[in-house]
């Protein structure tokens, strides 16, 4: 349910967390303390520049009517969207490009910049169809206060409202499925934005699915109340740490194969970098996601939606259950 009206101490840092900071935190203090405090860009890259498309296909794909949500009509929702992001981010949109290519004409998109995404595309058309679907809200903006007085933020790519009013919260990976034993990990967002639902709306999902289209497979939870507990209390404790980190000013970097792939090895002294000074503490923003939607939006405005049965999914797919 709900929490009651909290007395907050404006001076503990973080106010508010999201699954990507928190993400961070565990990876990589540091890490964390450049994205959140330094508030430093990452360069963008090809696979996350095309996943974003493709998370934006999937979110418009719904705006057609239910006999134009095919392939071919998403594949030229994916050549409008990387249209847009030329004008909106010119750097992000190049990316997609080969080496030292310049921006094409619109008529060279889909041979270009199309083709590598289509696999994805398929791939998604495979696992479900979409025709079939009504979603109760897309990319929806989640932001409920916990009884300690954290709010917990995010985006959810879609959540479905079955006839009956059961809730099955989804999410889109453009990447391959975790290996075993590690659906945990990959879950734990998953449980963040389910137990956001339960304290904002006194509903428990009754599923949390991943849909990796990198290897066609689903990843399924169903959650209890006792889980979402254990949730609660994970993030409350890494936001304890977070807060410990940012008494003592000191956002330890954690070395690890992630390494390979970090934007700021330039800056990490495991690398022989020295960080930036730590700026003042009155300017910290607080370590949560991009979420600026009214709650009332969140609430209401995006959650209008046609309630419709969950439906099974096609046979061409893997499926397995994460563990709790």
């Amino acid at each position: 349910m709900p929490p009651a009206e909290q007395t907050i101490d404006r001076d503990v840092f973080p106010q508010s967390l999201s699954p990507s900071r928190a993400g961070d935190f565990l990876t990589c203090p540091l890490m964390y303390r450049f994205r959140t405090i330094d508030q430093l860009p990452s360069a963008p890259s090809a696979a996350a520049v095309r996943g974003t498309l493709v998370h934006e296909v999937l979110e418009k794909i719904f705006d057609l009517a239910p006999q134009d949500r095919n392939l071919d009509f998403a594949t030229g929702l994916f050549a409008e969207a990387w249209i847009n992001l030329c004008e909106a981010d010119e750097t992000a949109a190049r990316t997609l490009l080969p080496d030292g290519d310049d921006l094409p004409e619109p008529s060279t998109v889909a041979q270009m910049i199309v083709e590598p995404a289509r696999p994805l595309l398929e791939t998604y058309f495979a696992m479900e169809d979409p025709a079939t679907l009504e979603p109760h809200a897309r990319e929806m903006a989640l932001s409920a206060t916990l009884d300690s007085g954290l709010t917990i933020r995010g985006f959810v790519d879609r959540v479905d409202r079955s006839a009956t009013g059961l809730i099955r919260i989804v999410d889109y990976k453009t990447g391959k499925s975790p290996s075993a034993g590690f659906e945990t990990k990959a879950m734990f967002q998953m449980r963040f934005y389910a137990l956001a639902w339960w304290r904002l709306t006194g509903e428990l999902p009754e599923l949390l699915q991943l849909m990796f289209l990198g290897n066609a497979e689903f990843v399924r939870y169903s959650p209890d109340a006792s889980d979402l507990e254990a949730t609660e209390r994970k993030i409350l404790a890494i936001r304890d740490a977070i807060s410990l980190a940012a008494d003592r000013g000191d956002f330890r970097p954690t070395p690890s194969r992630l390494c390979g792939w970090c934007d700021f090895k330039q800056l990490c002294p495991e690398f022989g970098g020295t960080p930036p000074p730590l700026p003042q503490r009155s300017e910290w923003i607080s370590g949560s996601s991009r979420v600026t939607v009214a709650l009332e939006q969140a609430l209401h405005l995006n959650l209008q939606g046609t309630n419709q049965q969950f439906v099974s999914t096609p046979d061409n797919h893997r499926e397995k259950e994460a563990t709790p």
